[in-house]
């Protein structure tokens, strides 16, 4: 039986090269073990990995923010593999550019009512810097969604709001849609790959973390279902 869904990388691979929120990449892998060191027939190679979670494309978790919330590991496969909704504000969106209100009631008025329980994609065309960390930091400057914009889409019943920039909130705007995203028990992707191959509406989502106990976040496959 065929497959009935195109499949659609939306995952930065992770390297020492990556964009990293506080001047520098803390992923860090070492060859552990390598075929030439093996005494058995069947050879083996190894790695050993060092990293922050929030590392590449990544998601937030609840408890990311809030003692007692939910964190990776505890977070339900139903709302990992949800609706996909893809609002792309990249024609418009520079540097200091906030998703606004306007931008969410604009896209409805096209294509109709965010559905329940999906996951909300930002493309605002940023990830185009990716390969240049500095320009993607950006002195923290880069587009970001508005507390307004986010409020309306938990009204609206997303399961999750996703960027394809280092973060949902600016540190100058003191990170308000992490408060209220993650506040209404919600989760936040961040770092995302390659949602202009995204259509507006119709495809799923799946967000898959490392099952990391405790982890308030995650490095992510985020892998998006466009049916043929």
């Amino acid at each position: 039986m065929k497959f009935p869904y195109r499949l659609i990388d939306l995952t930065h691979t992770l390297n020492e090269s990556v964009p990293g929120w506080n001047e520098w990449c803390t992923f860090k892998m070492d060859l552990m073990l390598d075929y030439a060191d093996c005494t058995t027939d069947v050879k083996f190679k190894g790695h050993k990995i060092a990293t922050t979670t929030g590392m590449g494309t990544h998601m937030d978790a609840p408890a990311h923010c809030f003692q007692g919330a939910a964190t990776i590991d505890q977070l339900p496969l139903e709302i990992l593999l949800v609706p996909c909704v893809m609002i792309d504000i990249s024609t418009h969106a520079d540097a200091h550019y906030r998703v606004s209100v306007d931008d969410v009631e604009t896209f409805e008025r096209t294509h109709g009512a965010i559905p329940t329980g999906s996951l909300v994609i930002i493309r605002t065309g940023w990830d185009a810097h990716w390969s240049d960390p500095e320009q993607y930091r950006n002195n923290y400057e880069f587009p970001s969604i508005t507390v307004e914009a986010a409020r309306l889409l938990l009204l609206r019943g997303i399961g999750g709001l996703g960027v394809d920039t280092f973060s949902a909130d600016r540190p100058v705007d003191e990170f308000g849609v992490h408060e209220a995203v993650l506040g209404a028990g919600k989760y936040l992707v961040e770092n995302i790959a390659n949602a202009d191959q995204l259509p507006p509406v119709g495809s799923f989502v799946g967000v898959f973390p490392t099952k990391i106990g405790g982890a308030t976040e995650s490095f992510v496959r985020l892998v998006g279902f466009i049916p043929h």
